[in-house]
């Protein structure tokens, strides 16, 4: 396998180095790219070091199987064309394709097979914080449909790039230094504080990443069901979490909820809460899977159930989650 990283100097772009070692993916060769602020800068990966090339309008991907990209959407977009003309797949980290609809929208563990129809070359992944909810949802479909969510996200510094957490850690030590506080990633301070703002506001009041909770969670269940998000940035550094609320066709009870959850891919149960055993920011951060706990009836809804999760925006938000795409590719022969 030939492959590419578009973006690779970026958390996400570093993340990819970090899973493709750990999982095998299998390479025989591996070519980074980057801007121009980038371009020249040395990673190694598996004892092998490689220099960043320069992302251009030529015939780099040729020889190219498969194209991990996260270098933002308007990148995505410019070079999508160059990237897959010879028939690279492209996998693509941001928003810029995810509702096209000759583009996959896919979470392996929810329709992997989406991946098989893709008229462009291209895959989408999904918003970190739809990835790790409907990861969840999937094994509760099965047992009822789901007709309506409401989610509050905690979402971290990491969800805003390597540059956003290196200026959370700088705001606190600028607090406790006395010094004037640094803000340039996000709209507030966010070092002891909360900000219910991701994203810029749309006309109906809710944010592009709560739109894009409602409607990428359709797309990838192949569902109508209804979502309605409040995501807020929180002071963690790394691993975002969500609070989520289901109302299905059919009651379900809490040790079906667990049982369904605790078997699903993707997916640990950890939930004890009379001892104090749940799911942490703090522990989750660095994990592949999504991790579960709190789940109980809500007693607001007789069909509805409530559930806690937490996960790793930087793997199963995103970078896992196209490695993921490509393992399943190459498992069904389905790359070039």
């Amino acid at each position: 396998m030939n492959v590419a990283i578009v973006g690779a100097s970026g958390a996400v772009g570093q993340e990819f180095l970090r899973i493709l070692a750990e999982r095998d993916f299998p390479i025989d060769n591996l070519v980074l790219f980057g801007s121009e602020r980038s371009a020249g800068s040395k990673y190694t990966f598996k004892g092998k070091e490689y220099e960043v090339k320069l992302l251009q309008h030529n015939d780099d991907f040729k020889d190219i199987d498969v194209a991990f990209t996260s270098a933002g959407g308007g990148t995505s977009k410019e070079f999508a064309e160059t990237i897959t003309k010879y028939g690279a797949v492209m996998i693509d980290n941001s928003s810029a394709f995810r509702m096209c609809d000759d583009v996959p929208l896919v979470v392996p563990e929810c329709n992997a097979e989406d991946a098989l129809n893709r008229p462009r070359n291209i895959i989408a992944n999904p918003n970190c914080t739809t990835i790790m909810m409907v990861v969840v949802l999937k094994p509760l479909e099965a047992l009822s449909h789901i007709k309506r969510i409401h989610i509050a996200s905690y979402q971290s510094a990491s969800g805003a790039g390597a540059a956003a957490m290196a200026e959370l850690q700088q705001e606190y030590e600028e607090i406790i230094e006395g010094k004037p506080v640094t803000v340039k990633k996000f709209p507030h301070q966010l070092a002891y504080n909360v900000i219910p703002q991701i994203d810029v506001f749309t006309d109906n009041g809710y944010t592009k990443e709560e739109m894009k909770m409602f409607n990428e969670t359709r797309k990838i269940m192949h569902s109508d069901v209804r979502c309605s998000a409040m995501c807020v940035r929180v002071s963690s550094l790394r691993s975002h979490s969500e609070s989520v609320w289901i109302e299905t066709e059919k009651p379900i009870s809490v040790e079906e909820a667990q049982k369904a959850i605790a078997a699903a891919p993707g997916c640990t149960l950890k939930d004890d809460p009379a001892n104090l055993v749940y799911p942490m920011p703090l522990e989750t951060a660095g994990k592949d899977d999504v991790y579960v706990g709190r789940v109980r009836k809500d007693i607001a809804d007789d069909c509805g159930l409530t559930f806690w999760l937490s996960g790793d925006q930087i793997r199963k938000g995103a970078a896992l989650n196209a490695v993921q795409i490509a393992e399943y590719l190459y498992k069904v022969g389905n790359l070039k």
